[in-house]
């Protein structure tokens, strides 16, 4: 047996930034900026499921649901730190902080250097 359980609750926190039917994008990973509807916060482990990314195969045996049973694709559970609000990405993306407009500024000119006459032997 391993060291430690995959599945083992962690320290759940009081509350997340995002929770259920809210809009996310992926922030790391093969889905990177790819956006998605939250359909489950998992809070004991800290991770979300996102509608229709990061799909995982699960076997699965003949049931009276699954009369063929085989192999199932579904969605699997992402760390929520690799996730973030799609509005919170949108502002951020767009260089604007919280509807603000961000200012634009000249760079300085610098004066011209004055060349020195070359110093040689008369």
């Amino acid at each position: 047996m391993s060291l430690f359980r995959v599945n083992k609750p962690r320290n759940p926190q009081a509350n997340f930034h995002v929770k259920k039917n809210d809009e996310v994008v992926i922030l790391s990973g093969k889905s990177r900026g790819q956006r998605g509807k939250v359909l489950e916060v998992l809070r004991d482990r800290s991770r979300v499921i996102v509608e229709g990314q990061h799909f995982i195969k699960k076997s699965s045996a003949k049931s009276q649901e699954q009369p063929q049973g085989g192999i199932i694709e579904r969605e699997g559970a992402l760390h929520i730190s690799k996730v973030m609000l799609a509005a919170d990405y949108d502002s951020r993306k767009s260089g604007t902080a919280s509807g603000s407009k961000p200012v634009e500024t000249e760079a300085p000119v610098k004066p011209a250097a004055k060349k020195a006459a070359p110093k040689g032997k008369k």
